[in-house]
């Protein structure tokens, strides 16, 4: 599509801005003039982040300015940002962090799958451009490659391969669905939104648009990734299993599971417990009890393995 044809649209992009004064100017003079709403969410910023925007305002029309009092997180400041998109009647949602990483000349590829109502959700993929990919810092590209493979299992989207990237475009019609008071308010913020998006059957796609780093600090530590991802990357897991295969369906799936983990923890438990109970008899165990335990677990690892191939395949794809 082209640009005059995007200008048919009520477009609206969202910036979530914390501590970005050195970069949000350059990041909204790039924005492509087909947008007919730019929402910058202040998310209580001690800086002059406000201020600058503010100025800008007053040449372009199209920027609203919201602040909050307290810092909420990029979720906090991304629902706020969603309601107010919602109230201008956007047909088409994108987001864009303020700190310059996203390249505003990538938000074609993002919005013309969900014009072409191909979708309900695109999302940028960092990994499928070798070159730039090059450019991540070698920390951040092992921690978001196992972030990612984490987050699909949790969330049920296998075929999405950058899950945690937060450049994404999103249709009105999707986001009406959408349960906002459960989206997690902080950086669990892309996965929240994935897990919900899930339970909606909302298709999700993903094209390839290489990130841009400069001097901007990520405020994601490593410490919250390993200490409360795990935490709710589990939660989000079970909700979704619960839901998906026993309240909202139930299938084959369904039943491998009930097979599955039983016979597993069984196998696991029985063994465990004939190991030390002959071991400290000082005497070798029957070979049917050694054998009991083996097939269980065997057993239950082909049922467990065939129902996450069933998950797999149960992604939704197309509409």
């Amino acid at each position: 599509m082209s640009a005059s044809q995007f200008r048919k649209h009520n477009i609206a992009v969202i910036i979530p801005a914390y501590r970005v004064e050195r970069e949000v100017a350059m990041v909204l003079r790039g924005l492509p003039d087909y947008l007919r709403y730019i929402i910058v969410v202040d998310d209580a910023s001690p800086d002059s982040t406000s201020a600058l925007v503010a100025g800008m305002a007053k040449k372009d029309k199209r920027i609203t300015l919201i602040r909050h009092s307290q810092n909420q997180g990029v979720g906090g400041a991304m629902v706020t940002g969603f309601k107010k998109a919602l109230e201008l009647n956007a047909d088409v949602i994108i987001k864009i962090d303020g700190d310059g990483q996203m390249d505003p000349a990538y938000i074609p590829a993002l919005i013309t799958p969900l014009l072409g109502n191909q979708a309900g959700y695109v999302k940028g993929n960092r990994f499928r451009d070798f070159t730039s990919l090059k450019q991540m810092p070698i920390i951040r590209r092992v921690g978001n490659l196992g972030l990612s493979f984490l987050t699909k299992a949790a969330t049920g989207y296998w075929n999405i391969f950058d899950p945690t990237n937060g450049f994404f475009a999103i249709d009105r019609e999707t986001l009406e669905q959408l349960p906002l008071d459960l989206i997690d308010r902080r950086y669990y913020f892309e996965t929240s939104m994935l897990s919900n998006l899930y339970l909606l059957n909302a298709i999700v796609l993903d094209v390839s648009i290489p990130a841009r780093y400069g001097t901007e600090i990520s405020s994601l530590s490593i410490q919250r990734v390993l200490f409360e991802f795990p935490y709710k990357l589990t939660r989000t897991l079970l909700r979704r299993i619960i839901l998906k295969y026993f309240l909202l369906d139930f299938s084959m799936t369904s039943i491998y599971i009930l097979t599955g983990i039983p016979l597993l923890l069984f196998g696991l438990s029985f063994g465990i417990i004939k190991w030390i109970q002959y071991a400290n008899l000082g005497i070798t165990a029957p070979t049917g009890t050694v054998i009991l335990p083996t097939l269980s677990v065997i057993l239950a690892i082909q049922i467990l393995l065939s129902a996450i191939e069933m998950d797999v395949n149960a992604a939704p794809r197309s509409r």
